[in-house]
């Protein structure tokens, strides 16, 4: 039963075989997109392969979460809400929603999961989220730990989730419209054209030039590793990991590190439980930093903390920099050579990078490695030019692991449940009872006793052939046999048959006795947190509207997709571009040095211009006075 005690590691899927993987890889849940409306393009699944992977999942009472979190126009509605039948139709557990119009009508009664893109930054508003019948709501990456603790006050039985791994959107998910604004992808139907990953020119109003071509928009990777107990106690029960676009390689390596990491602490806090079966084993050491990443940051998980550096950006690229690996002492036309840094090795296929002349994030791919005297690398590079704007001394650095991703493309993976088996004989001949999880199957096969020749290698041999789980997911721990006096020969042919039928019924008792939860009761008359609601709560639809009003609201601007507003905020930010170029007046206290590189007008918290490449122009508004404090862009 998931209850709030139950720790649910959540794992991305970008289509059913990469579910699969997670699955086997410690994931107690995924979440896929399905045909339609799943808020990521290129990233849709049958339904018959999401079958397909719930009938997996379901071996080990794990869950399958579907994304259907777009939002839709009235005429877009009874699909999605069809789609919704049928994927339940298909096994999933739980549908992650953002348009509010879907709950106006009939939907399948399984868990409803409040999507990120509903921007739950509030008590209040997750409370209303419960209330009308979601199970689990998915928080703003925003939130510090005692935010998060304030929401799990107000919540009865509605689970948390929580990102703790991947991409971060410098804005608050649901509230980002520039990329609609600007080119007619909406970022809240899954067409984010990722205008924060872009080089921006920063100016002052009157013209003082702050930055050129800065990625001041572009936030590390999220990573809480070092906060999942802090999280537990504040509330959180589901642990996500980003990356419904992400490689199978990625997908394995990260549920693989964050189950290592949550089972230390389940064996230290009894107090809580892992929400799915089996035990899984892997064939290499995973490590987050041999995956796709921007850099880490913890984000605000503590709070604006405006006495320590602000990090949470990489001003010069948005890309995978990767690892250092040593420092170019020679090169030339298609080489370099490189003094590792300790215990480094390289080859052929690695993805090496450096920092040119102009800041810019160069590539360079390895075509093969000799060793020289004194430990240095001669690398030959697969193109027989000399590196532009690489230096002697210059750090190099990788983002391609080839031996780990040769290592990562087999099979790197088992998850098994552990099971107690107890032979018993019976005047007719044999029984084989399998247990697991409170469940048990049995089967039985009739034969003639007779005595064994040698006891002891008779036993061995039974013992032998029940190890023998093959492709169920089942290992053996516990064997209790049971002979009637020296009548104990088995024959392999029958232990074989009895261990197979008694794991398949018992496979089938464990898929039976999976919790599966309806959807929450509803109150129809809770009133919504705010009375008056513009632009920026995604009303699409007519049925969105009628919700919203039911609950007490008054709807005065349509969703910025179906009227685009002018002077719209394009994106809300906890993220601050002043701290970044370390312009925060509030750092002032902890940082007084930073009055030595600039004057102190410069601190004041006026608006600033970001000028990208193609000459668009947005104004940064800094709201200093609020707490927390944020940051607006606007079309300039």
């Amino acid at each position: 039963m998931i209850t709030l005690q139950s720790i649910e590691l959540l794992s991305p899927a970008r289509d059913a075989d990469t579910g699969i993987a997670a699955i086997d890889h410690g994931a107690d849940a995924v979440y896929i997109g399905g045909p339609a409306f799943g808020a990521r393009h290129n990233a849709d699944n049958s339904l018959e392969e999401i079958a397909r992977l719930c009938e997996y999942a379901h071996r080990y009472h794990a869950r399958v979460f579907m994304a259907l979190n777009t939002l839709f126009t009235d005429t877009e509605l009874p699909e999605a809400r069809e789609l919704a039948f049928r994927a339940a139709g298909a096994g999933i557990d739980a549908l992650i929603l953002q348009d509010m119009g879907l709950l106006m009508g009939p939907l399948p009664d399984i868990e409803l999961h409040a999507s990120t893109q509903c921007d739950i930054r509030t008590p209040e508003k997750a409370a209303f989220l419960e209330a009308a019948g979601f199970s689990q709501v998915v928080l703003a990456r925003e939130l510090s730990l005692e935010e998060i603790a304030r929401v799990r006050a107000r919540l009865s039985t509605a689970r948390i989730e929580a990102f703790i791994h991947g991409a971060l959107c410098v804005s608050y998910s649901g509230q980002c419209y520039i990329s609609e604004a600007m080119t007619g992808r909406s970022a809240n139907r899954g067409e984010c054209a990722q205008f924060c990953r872009l080089p921006y020119d920063v100016e002052t109003l009157d013209g003082q030039v702050l930055a050129k071509s800065a990625h001041v928009l572009s936030l590390k990777d999220n990573n809480q590793s070092a906060n999942l107990e802090a999280m537990m106690e504040a509330g959180v029960n589901t642990f996500k990991i980003e990356g419904r676009l992400k490689d199978i390689q990625y997908v394995k390596n990260i549920t693989a590190y964050y189950r290592g990491e949550i089972d230390r602490i389940l064996a230290r806090r009894r107090e809580w439980q892992r929400s799915s079966l089996g035990v899984s084993t892997f064939t290499f050491t995973p490590d987050p930093e041999k995956s796709f990443n921007r850099g880490s940051t913890e984000y605000f998980i503590h709070g604006r903390e405006y006495d320590k550096p602000y990090t949470l950006v990489d001003i010069a690229t948005p890309k995978n920099a990767g690892q250092p690996v040593g420092r170019v002492t020679d090169f030339g036309p298609g080489f370099l050579t490189l003094a590792p840094e300790g215990g480094v090795s390289l080859a052929n296929g690695d993805g090496l990078t450096y920092f040119d002349d102009h800041g810019e994030l160069q590539g360079l791919s390895v075509n093969g490695v000799e060793v020289l005297r004194g430990g240095r690398l001669r690398i030959a590079l697969r193109f027989k030019t000399t590196p532009a704007g690489l230096s002697r001394g210059s750090m190099l650095l990788r983002n391609r692991d080839q031996a780990f991703a040769r290592l990562m493309a087999g099979r790197t993976a088992e998850r098994r449940i552990p099971v107690d088996a107890c032979w018993e004989s019976t005047p007719e001949g044999f029984v084989l009872t399998l247990s697991a999880a409170g469940e048990c199957a049995s089967a039985s096969a009739p034969f003639a006793h007779q005595t064994p020749k040698d006891a002891e290698k008779n036993r061995a041999s039974l013992v032998a052939n029940l190890m023998k789980t093959g492709d169920t997911p089942f290992s053996l721990t516990e064997c209790a046999i049971d002979f009637m006096g020296e009548t104990g020969f088995v024959p392999a042919s029958i232990a074989n048959d009895l261990r197979r039928r008694a794991a398949a019924a018992l496979e089938e008792a464990l898929v039976r006795a999976q919790p599966r939860t309806g959807r929450a009761p509803v109150d129809e008359a809770a009133p919504y947190p705010e009375r008056y609601l513009n632009y920026s709560a995604n009303v699409a639809n007519a049925a969105a509207r009628a919700f919203y009003e039911q609950h007490g609201a008054k709807v005065l601007q349509a969703a910025f997709e179906i009227v685009p507003v002018k002077d719209a905020a394009l994106m809300t930010c906890r993220h601050c571009i002043r701290a970044t170029l370390k312009l925060c007046p509030k750092m002032l206290k902890a940082f007084p040095e930073l009055l030595e590189a600039h004057d102190r007008a410069l601190f004041r918290p006026d608006d600033l211009l970001l000028t990208d490449s193609a000459g668009d122009t947005f104004r940064a508004v800094f709201h200093c006075k609020q707490t927390p404090c944020e940051m607006t862009l606007v079309a300039a």
